[in-house]
C-alpha cells in the first residue's frame, strides 16, 4: 500500500491511497473461511459448503469491507504519524469509475488542513475585567427579602398596598399565560398600583405589560419577558387574583440568624450585613469571571486573523450528518459555527503553546474539592478522604461527566492564565452597573 500528498495550497491537500491485492487478500480470505465454517446454505451441511459457493454469495461484500476498513486504519495511521492538524475528517472524491472486480484499488481523499497563526495576547485595546462589590442598597434589600421570607404570613381576601397577589397574566389573543406571585410594591405608577390594591379574591384585574414593574429584572420574574419585550409588546393583560397574602417580616434577632447560619455564627445586624455582602460578592465573582472569558474570547477572534479552508469545510458539512444537506444549508450552518471552530483552533494553540493539557489527577482532584463544597452545603464540613475518593471514583466512572468536568478545570485554567496574559484593565461596579454596561 502507498500513501501519497499533493499540497493544493496551504490549506487543502489530496491524498491519494493505492492498495494493492496483496494488502487485503489475506483478511478476505480468513473471513469468507470463518463465514464458511457458519454458513447455513440448503443442501450443504454447516461447514461443508464449497469455498468457492462461499466466495460467490459473500465475496465482493467482504472485499468492499475490508478495503474500506484497511483505508480507515491506514488514513488515520498516516495522519498521526505525519502530524497533520486536519479539519473535520478526509473527504473521498467521487470515483464513478471504480471497479471492484480489479485487483489493485486507487482511492483519493480531500483534506482540509488547520492554518498556521500567532495569538496575540496583548491586544492594544485592553478587555475590561471586572469586580462587581454589593453595595449598602443591596444588602438591606436582602435583608428585607430574608425577613419577609421568615416572617409570618396572613391569609388576606382583600389587597392591600403591602401584600403580594397569586394569579396568572393572560392575553388569550397573543397565546400568553404567565402563572406568578409578586408584591403589590414593586408595580410602577399610581394607575397599577389602584387596579389592584382594594380588589379581592376572585375579581380580575386589567393592565398593561407596558411600565408595569419599577425594576428591570421584575418583568422577567414576573413576566417571563425583557423590560425591552414588554414595552415593545405593551400587552393588555388580565390577572384573576387566586391568593392574598400579607408577610409581616421577621424580626432581626438571634432564632433568625441561627436559622440563616446556624447557632452562633453570626450575633449581629452588622455581622449579617457583613456575610450577606461577602456571599453577594463570591456569587458575583464567578459571574464577572465568566464575562471576563467571554470578553477574552471575543477579542482573541477579533485580533486573530487566519483563513480557513472554507470550501472544504461546507462540503465537509454537507456530508457528515445522518442526513445530507443541500448545498444552501450546508453554507448556512458554516457561517453559524465558523465563529465557534475559528475560537477552537485559537484555544487550541494557547493550550498546547502553554503546556496547559489536563492530567487525570488534576481532574480526580477537581472533583473531589467540588463534593467537598457540595457536601459543606449540607453541614457536613469535614468529610474524610476515603469518601471523597469513592465518590469522586463513582463520578469518574462517566465519561460524560469526565467530559463536563474537563471543560470545566479547562476553563478554570484559561481563565487564570488570561488574567495573567492578557492586557486588562480592572473596573470595581455594583451589580446593576455590571447588568446596565454588559448587557445594554
Amino acid at each position: 500500500m502507498n500513501i501519497t500528498r499533493e499540497n493544493i495550497d496551504d490549506l487543502n491537500a489530496v491524498l491519494k491511497v493505492d492498495i494493492a491485492k496483496e494488502d487485503y487478500s489475506e483478511k478476505v480470505q480468513k473471513v469468507l473461511k470463518d463465514y464458511r465454517k457458519s454458513a447455513n446454505i440448503p443442501g450443504f451441511r454447516k461447514g461443508h459448503v464449497p469455498m468457492g459457493l462461499v466466495q460467490k454469495q459473500y465475496g465482493k461484500a467482504v472485499l468492499v469491507d475490508e478495503v474500506n476498513k484497511l483505508l480507515q486504519d491506514s488514513l488515520q495511521k498516516y495522519l498521526t504519524e505525519e502530524k497533520l492538524d486536519v479539519l473535520g475528517n478526509p473527504l473521498p472524491k467521487d470515483q464513478e469509475d471504480l471497479n471492484w472486480d480489479a485487483a489493485d484499488y486507487s482511492f483519493e481523499f480531500e483534506l482540509g488542513l488547520a492554518p498556521k497563526f500567532d495569538v496575540d495576547l496583548k491586544p492594544k485595546d485592553a478587555v475590561t475585567s471586572y469586580t462587581i462589590v454589593v453595595d449598602d442598597k443591596m444588602v438591606d434589600n436582602q435583608i428585607t427579602t430574608i425577613q419577609k421570607q421568615y416572617g409570618k404570613i396572613t391569609n388576606k381576601q382583600e389587597v392591600e398596598k403591602d401584600d403580594e397577589v397569586s394569579g396568572s397574566f393572560v392575553n388569550e389573543e397573543a397565546g400568553f399565560d404567565k402563572k406568578t406571585t409578586f408584591e403589590v410594591a414593586k408595580l410602577k405608577g399610581k394607575a397599577n398600583n389602584a387596579a389592584f390594591v382594594g380588589a379581592k379574591v376572585g375579581d380580575t384585574v386589567t393592565v398593561s405589560t407596558k411600565g408595569l414593574f419599577k425594576e428591570a429584572g421584575d418583568y422577567r420574574s414576573f413576566l417571563g419577558l425583557s423590560e425591552e419585550e414588554a414595552q415593545e409588546k405593551n400587552l393588555e393583560v388580565s390577572f384573576t387574583i387566586e391568593e392574598v397574602n400579607h408577610r409581616e417580616p421577621a424580626d432581626l434577632d438571634q432564632d433568625l440568624f441561627d436559622k440563616l447560619y446556624g447557632p452562633g455564627v453570626i450575633s449581629s445586624v452588622t455581622e449579617l450585613k457583613d456575610k450577606i455582602k461577602e456571599e453577594g460578592e463570591g456569587q458575583f465573582k464567578q459571574q464577572s469571571d465568566q464575562q471576563l472569558l467571554n470578553d477574552v474570547t471575543e477579542k482573541l477572534i477579533e485580533n486573530t486573523k487566519f483563513d480557513l479552508p472554507a470550501e472544504f469545510l461546507k462540503k465537509w458539512i454537507q456530508r457528515s450528518g445522518e442526513k445530507e444537506l443541500t448545498a444552501e444549508e450546508a453554507a448556512e450552518e458554516y457561517e453559524r459555527s465558523e465563529k465557534g471552530l475559528r475560537y477552537q483552533l485559537i484555544e487550541g494553540k494557547i493550550i498546547a503553546d502553554n503546556e496547559l493539557q489536563i492530567t487525570f489527577e488534576e481532574i480526580k482532584a477537581y472533583a473531589k474539592e467540588m463534593i467537598k463544597g457540595q457536601m459543606a452545603q449540607f453541614g457536613q464540613n469535614d468529610p474524610k478522604d476515603e469518601e471523597l475518593e469513592g465518590i469522586a471514583a463513582r463520578i469518574l466512572s462517566n465519561q460524560d461527566e469526565v467530559k463536563r468536568l474537563s471543560e470545566q478545570l479547562m476553563n478554570t485554567k484559561l481563565l487564570d492564565f488570561f488574567k495573567e496574559n492578557v492586557k486588562l484593565k480592572e473596573k470595581e461596579v455594583t451589580f446593576d452597573e455590571f447588568v446596565k454596561e454588559v448587557y445594554n
